[in-house]
């Protein structure tokens, strides 16, 4: 190789380096973003958030972050029914969206029931979606006319609940769910929080555990 031709290459090199190095430093030297507004805080709950129980003063908050279509959902669904009835006045149940991915109804039935909620019908529609679970779930293709059933079998007004589901801020309000959850480090459902801070399944009676410990605690 030519040494014109050598100091060229040596010199483009070094230039590339040097940016590569400058990029990086500006990258680290980056002020710290600035704390997001009150409103866009880090939070388990928000205002909108669809509460199924309200405790009274000191209640433990129990947030439930769920896929409608998820199996393990579905097999949660009686053990928190049974949770609601035995803490009732003790905890504040807050259920939220995490639709997955690889649940082909999964978005379609939050936002049946994010549709349902306008009508002030979410607990309604919360507990057909679980109940009809296995008829709809695990399909190839998405079928919002089983949802749109579910609707009109609950006495819904189906000229809003369509005006709602074709609505994109519908879905803008189950999206918005799961980015808070994804911030929170949810990867999988259903995934709990007790007073802001996650719960470890590893066995089905965890949640009961963790819900009374947090109890105690606050007496």
């Amino acid at each position: 190789m030519k040494t014109p031709v050598k100091a060229t290459l040596i010199a483009l090199g070094v230039a590339i380096v040097l940016a590569i190095v400058a990029i990086v430093f500006t990258m680290t030297q980056r002020a710290a973003e600035p704390a997001p507004p009150e409103g866009e805080r880090l939070q388990t709950v928000r205002t909108d958030s669809h509460v199924l129980d309200r405790g009274g003063d000191g209640a433990v908050t129990v947030v439930e972050f769920l896929d409608f279509e998820c199996e393990a959902c579905g097999a949660f669904y009686p053990i928190v029914e049974d949770l609601r009835t035995r803490f009732a006045g003790d905890i504040t149940y807050v259920v939220r969206y995490f639709p997955l991915p690889g649940h082909i109804n999964s978005t379609q039935a939050a936002l049946a029931a994010e549709a349902a909620a306008q009508q002030d019908r979410f607990e309604d529609m919360y507990h057909r979606l679980f109940e009809t679970q296995a008829q709809w779930g695990e399909n190839s293709v998405e079928t919002p006319e089983v949802f749109r059933g579910f609707a009109e079998d609950l006495g819904l007004d189906l000229a809003a609940y369509d005006a709602a589901i074709a609505d994109p801020a519908t879905l803008e309000r189950v999206q918005a769910d799961k980015s808070d959850g994804e911030k929170l480090g949810v990867r999988s459902t259903p995934s709990f929080f007790i007073d802001g801070q996650a719960v470890t399944l590893e066995a089905w009676g965890d949640l009961e555990a963790a819900i009374e410990e947090a109890i105690g605690a606050d007496r």
